[in-house]
């Protein structure tokens, strides 16, 4: 990861060597540099970058929304959060479409926007295909679609997945060693998004059912992750893996990327489902898992359909129904958790 001294962080933020050292010396906020070198202390750069958005007041926050088990809801809620913090508490929310499902794609996009798109190299296929082929096909402002979802969301956008990414997965690493290997396979993402990240309050990031390189990729832009999930055995089986793997990934690459909770989805009232939960919680005040949110979204028939595009709903009340507090209430839980 790039290193900066104190004269590469005035040049970033504008101001005068002698500004920043203030900056270290007055503010309790200002990051510890990870070494004193014999000519002066050193930072990450990703992280001073973040520090001066921050004291800017336009802080980008990223979150990733993983489980390695599909079916548990994850994409649902990815939606929906970004649809409530749009209309609801006038957010800028851009949603990538890592899992090659393409189901958050689909569910703000209709299916023949959505082959154009992929046809035209405009969707993250290209931008992985570009680095295996040394080519700059792929145009971030062009790929990335505004005013997404049934509702026609003005402060929504949406960086669209393709189906093919299914065979990226299954060979990329190995043939960008071998046709490009000065790229890091899990900075793509990263590099691309740069130029765009910060017009965006929220990025939500919906991630393949695996730990693989493309989860990483999402990862490593992240500042935190929630893992969605239905609270039975199977659904929570993969949470003590996917917590070790993303800890040890990111004490690999140095940076901290701490997990936001667990969210409960498709909760039905049976004693399964309770006990899961209990024990949730208790492996939670242990320090096993992270929180679980209070807020848990009920199995119900509207909410299971509430991505489907042939549903012409022109307001939040109407693609929720009676649920559409649950969400507001998730929402309101998750910026809590974002701060």
């Amino acid at each position: 990861m790039e290193l900066v001294g104190l004269s590469e962080i005035a040049l970033l933020a504008g101001v005068s060597r002698q500004a920043v050292s203030n900056w270290r010396s007055r503010s309790k906020s200002f990051p510890e540099p990870i070494a004193e070198l014999s000519s002066g202390p050193v930072w990450y750069k990703s992280v001073i970058e973040a520090w001066l958005k921050n004291r800017e007041g336009r802080m980008t926050r990223v979150i990733s929304f993983i489980n390695l088990k599909g079916g548990v809801g994850k994409t649902t809620t990815t939606v929906a959060i970004a649809e409530f913090l749009a209309l609801e508490h006038q957010k800028r929310v851009l949603v990538v479409d890592l899992d090659p499902q393409t189901n958050a794609t689909i569910a703000l996009i209709d299916e023949v926007e959505w082959e154009r798109r992929d046809k035209e190299g405009l969707t993250l296929l290209q931008m992985f295909q570009d680095k295996l082929d040394r080519t700059n096909k792929f145009d971030i402002k062009e790929a990335i679609i505004e005013q997404v979802s049934s509702l026609k969301i003005p402060r929504l956008s949406l960086l669209p997945s393709s189906l093919g990414l299914i065979n990226v997965q299954d060979n990329y690493v190995w043939d960008l060693k071998i046709r490009n290997s000065s790229v890091n396979e899990h900075n793509i993402l990263k590099s691309i998004l740069k130029p765009v990240i910060s017009d965006y309050d929220y990025v939500l990031i919906d991630c393949p059912p695996n730990l693989g390189f493309i989860t990483k990729n999402g990862i490593n832009i992240s500042d935190g992750y929630v893992i969605p999930t239905i609270p039975d055995i199977l659904s929570t089986y993969g949470i003590p893996q996917i917590l070790l793997s993303i800890q040890n990934f990111a004490d690999e690459n140095g940076f901290d990327i701490p997990p936001k909770g667990i969210i409960i989805s498709k909760k039905r009232e049976i004693t399964l489902h309770y006990s899961k939960i209990q024990q949730l919680k208790g492996e939670a005040v242990e320090g096993k898992n992270p929180p679980v949110f209070k807020t848990m979204i009920p199995e119900a028939a509207d909410i299971a359909g509430s991505p489907d595009q042939d549903f012409k709903f022109k307001t939040l009340s109407q693609k929720y129904g009676k649920h559409k507090q649950v969400y507001g209430n998730l929402t309101e839980e998750f910026i809590q958790k974002c701060q």
